[in-house]
């Protein structure tokens, strides 16, 4: 990290404060959660942003490196994983969800996370159109988008917004923050920490929806959401 403060103790940066709103399962088990999937997003690099910084993602840096690298604050991007994973569970039928990622590295963890969770998976290209033309075949009228990078999916985000539907991004220090309504701060530049990203989403989920049991880890792991080169 840069810093003695923050390199010895993690969860200075982490702010492993437990989120007082959870009520339906102990603080102490979700701190435990938290803590261990800071450490998670550590190894894959969640954490680091990029050298230059969007005033509305300001917030969400913990502090800058000495060579220039924006960090971001891993207690907050967790807590906002959380929020996106509600946001997704009020959605009654799964199919109303889009997933979208033009980022080659999202590809393989977008279509992971539609196989677990029931979301619509919309890798590689996005096709103008599909929220806006109803004339063409595969136009679509979802309740919820996510996207992988505001940037690349920026095509996504202005037709979205056309059709007033929610948005959650995983954003990075340099993401623009417009239209998006729920930003998950987070490195959406490596394979990792996408695949990481997608994976915990998908695991808060299931947890729930109550198909998988807090008490019980879940037996599929990060790995599979990793990008691979063909």
């Amino acid at each position: 990290f840069g810093s003695s403060r923050c390199g010895s103790d993690y969860r200075y940066c982490a702010g492993v404060a437990c989120c007082s709103s959870e009520v339906a399962y102990p603080a102490a088990a979700m701190a435990i959660t938290k803590e261990e999937d800071v450490q998670k997003m550590l190894v894959c690099k969640t954490h680091l942003g990029t050298r230059n910084c969007d005033y509305r993602m300001k917030h969400y840096v913990f502090r800058r490196t000495v060579d220039g690298i924006h960090i971001i604050h891993l207690g907050k991007a967790w807590e906002k994983l959380m929020v996106a994973a509600r946001a997704i569970v009020a959605i009654e039928n799964p199919a109303d969800i889009i997933v979208a990622s033009q980022r080659p590295y999202g590809s393989r963890a977008v279509l992971k996370f539609s196989q677990y969770t029931g979301a619509h998976a919309m890798a590689g290209r996005w096709m103008p159109g599909t929220l806006t033309n109803q004339i063409t075949s595969k136009y679509l009228e979802p309740r919820l988008l996510m996207v992988t990078d505001p940037r690349t999916d920026a095509q996504a985000l202005k037709e979205a917004s056309y059709a007033s539907i929610p948005i959650i991004a995983l954003c990075d220090t340099d993401s623009p923050l417009e239209n998006v309504d729920i930003a998950i701060p987070a490195n959406n530049k490596g394979k990792e920490s996408i695949a990481l990203l997608y994976w915990l989403l998908a695991r808060e989920v299931q947890y729930l929806r109550g198909t998988l049991s807090r008490s019980q880890e879940w037996d599929v792991m990060p790995d599979a959401f990793f990008w691979r080169d063909p």
